[in-house]
C-alpha cells in the first residue's frame, strides 16, 4: 500500500480551484505527498528566477529618454550616491540621496519654480520601469493642465522612493511623482509603483505621500493609469496637500475601476 497522498491539483475538482480566476495568489495548488506536484513546484522556481532577474536586470534609461524626446517631452539624466547595483541593494539610505552632480545639474534648470516633476527610476525591478515607465509617464503628462509649467522628465538611476524628495526641491518643483520598480512577487515582477509628494524635500516621511501601485497589465493597466495618476495630483494641487490627508476620488471621477490597484501611503 503506497504511503503517498494524492490531492487534486488546480486542474481537477480542487475545492479552491475555482478561485484561481480570479487572483495570481497561489492557491489550490494541490499536495503529492508532503510537497507541491511536480508542474507547481517549476512554477515556483520559474516565479523565483523572474523576481531575481528584475531586482539584477539592466535599467534602460537611455531608451526610456529617447522614448520620451520622440514623443515631444524633455528628459534628463540623474543618479543617486548609490554608485552601482550591489552597492544600491545593500545602502538604501544612498539610494534616497542625489549625488552632487545631479543636485546642481538640476538646479541650474530651476530658474523659476515648476509645478511638477515626474521621476521614471529604476528601483528595484528594472523590468518594470523599462516596459511600462515611459508610457505611464507620458500619459501622465498628456493628462495635467497645459498651463502647468513642468520640468523635465528625469529619468533617476539607483533611486529608492525619497529620492524625488532632492530632485523636487532641486527643481523647485511643488509636486513629485515618483514612478519606481517595485520589490518583485512570486505572483507579479513586472509591477510599477506611482509615489506622489507635494512640497517635496528632503525630510519628508512615507505619511507624507500617495501610493498607487501594482501598476502592470494584470492589475492597474498602465493604459489608464496615467489619467488616474493626472487626477491625483490635480487633486493635490487644489488642496495643497498629499499623504494620509489626500483621499483618491480619481475613479469617481474618471468612471474607471481598478479593484486591483492599492492607493495608500507609501512604503520604501
Amino acid at each position: 500500500m503506497s504511503d503517498k497522498i494524492e490531492i487534486a491539483g488546480p486542474d481537477d475538482q480542487h475545492p479552491l480551484s475555482r478561485l484561481r480566476a480570479f487572483t495570481e495568489a497561489r492557491i489550490g495548488l494541490g499536495r503529492h505527498g508532503a510537497g507541491l506536484p511536480t508542474r507547481a513546484h517549476l512554477d515556483f522556481a520559474e516565479a523565483h528566477a523572474r523576481a531575481r532577474d528584475a531586482v539584477h536586470s539592466d535599467f534602460q534609461a537611455e531608451a526610456i529618454a529617447a522614448t520620451l524626446e520622440s514623443a515631444g517631452f524633455t528628459a534628463i539624466g540623474a543618479a543617486s550616491e548609490a554608485g552601482d547595483r550591489a552597492t544600491y541593494l545593500r545602502r538604501p539610505d544612498l539610494g534616497r540621496r542625489l549625488s552632487q552632480r545631479s543636485v546642481a545639474d538640476l538646479a541650474s534648470r530651476a530658474e523659476m519654480p515648476f509645478d511638477l516633476v515626474v521621476v521614471v527610476a529604476d528601483g528595484l525591478s528594472a523590468t518594470a520601469v523599462n516596459a511600462h515607465g515611459a508610457a505611464v509617464a507620458m500619459g501622465v503628462l498628456n493628462a495635467v493642465p497645459k498651463s502647468w509649467r513642468v520640468a523635465p522628465v528625469v529619468v533617476a538611476r539607483g533611486a529608492r522612493v525619497a529620492l524625488s524628495d532632492p530632485i523636487g526641491a532641486a527643481l523647485r518643483a511643488k509636486i513629485a511623482l515618483m514612478l519606481i520598480g517595485e520589490r518583485p512577487g512570486l505572483s507579479a515582477a513586472n509591477s510599477l509603483g506611482a509615489y506622489l509628494t507635494f512640497a517635496p524635500k528632503p525630510g519628508r516621511s512615507d505619511a507624507d505621500r500617495n501610493c498607487v501601485s501594482n501598476i502592470r497589465p494584470g492589475g492597474l493597466r498602465p493604459e489608464i493609469a496615467g489619467d488616474k495618476l493626472a487626477g491625483l495630483i490635480i487633486r493635490a494641487a487644489e488642496l495643497g496637500l498629499s499623504g494620509t490627508k489626500l483621499k483618491d476620488d480619481a475613479d469617481d471621477r474618471l468612471g474607471v475601476e481598478t479593484p486591483a490597484a492599492a492607493i495608500g501611503p507609501a512604503a520604501d
